[in-house]
């Protein structure tokens, strides 16, 4: 009977492997259609890149993606002053890192009694802030400019900061939650039972452990403010105070005409803060969970 079950587990089997055990012709087929489409959208993304790439050294450039025909620094050196990109990086290195670091230590804040705690509304508020994690923020726009007219917070990078990190918190919350329901509550309890408070087993317990989830979300948070064009379009007035993702959209359409060279050359420069973001937190990614293996056993 046994050996009647293993010849017909062999049979159904045989029709997706080879001989010798190798793969069958559906499995080969489904590997390289699936390699084939993989190609193709590593290269609608690779695309633009290369465009980025080429144009931003040659002073020639046209909407083509086309290696040029004299590399040249001409393009850097036409926009190498602070009018055009160090003043409007560091506005939105000022707007965009204020406002992260709101965002984060609120989401903290916020996250830990939602996850630690069982109290009335908590199941109603975690529903208000899921639907507001898919709220556009063009839909408050209006009413949110006209409160800050009201209260003179127009043209203050304080008002923006405090703004654009309030449009951040709902989804900042909801990783921050998802990340810290993660971190064993029995370590922090021995953190209690030794002495410590609330805040110092949180600040010395719970955030290590989370440093993973922390860097993900900070990076998240980070990304969407980085390329956010509508908050600080809308907020802010004062030319010296537009962040890079507005002169961006100004720099594009100067006279009438767009200098792509030089349009390529700033996004390199557009793009390094964000990349320094993910080098330097990205040695947390993975980390942080090591200890909660401590509680087994």
């Amino acid at each position: 009977m046994t050996q009647t079950s293993q010849a017909t587990a062999a049979a159904k089997g045989s029709p997706t492997k080879g001989p010798a055990g190798g793969k069958g012709p559906r499995q080969r087929l489904s590997e390289s259609a699936s390699s084939i489409v993989m190609i193709l959208i590593g290269a609608l993304f690779a695309v633009p890149l290369l465009w980025v790439l080429f144009a931003s050294f040659n002073t020639e450039a046209s909407l083509a993606v086309e290696w040029p025909d004299q590399w040249s620094l001409g393009n850097f050196a036409a926009i190498w002053n602070a009018e055009t990109t160090f003043r409007p990086i560091l506005n939105s290195l000022i707007l965009c890192g204020g406002a992260t670091v709101v965002t984060m230590t609120a989401a903290v804040l916020f996250a830990y009694p939602m996850s630690r705690y069982r109290f009335t509304g908590k199941r109603p508020l975690l529903l208000t802030i899921i639907f507001a994690t898919g709220l556009p923020i063009t839909a408050v726009m209006i009413p949110v400019y006209s409160l800050f007219v009201q209260v003179n917070l127009i043209d203050s990078m304080i008002g923006a900061i405090l703004f654009l990190g309030a449009s951040s918190l709902p989804y900042a919350i909801f990783l921050t939650k998802g990340f810290m329901d993660a971190v064993p509550v029995e370590i922090e309890e021995s953190a209690w039972a030794e002495g410590a408070g609330v805040y110092r087993a949180l600040w010395s317990v719970v955030i290590p452990l989370m440093r993973s989830g922390l860097s993900v979300a900070t990076i998240f948070t980070f990304v969407m403010m980085w390329g956010n064009f509508f908050v600080p379009f809308m907020l802010l007035l004062s030319p010296d105070q537009l962040p890079a993702a507005v002169t961006l959209y100004t720099f594009s359409s100067q006279y009438g005409q767009i200098a792509y060279g030089q349009l390529a050359a700033f996004s390199l420069f557009y793009s390094l803060p964000v990349i320094v973001l993910y080098i330097f937190l990205g040695r947390n990614l993975g980390l942080g969970f090591a200890a909660a293996g401590g509680v087994k056993g």
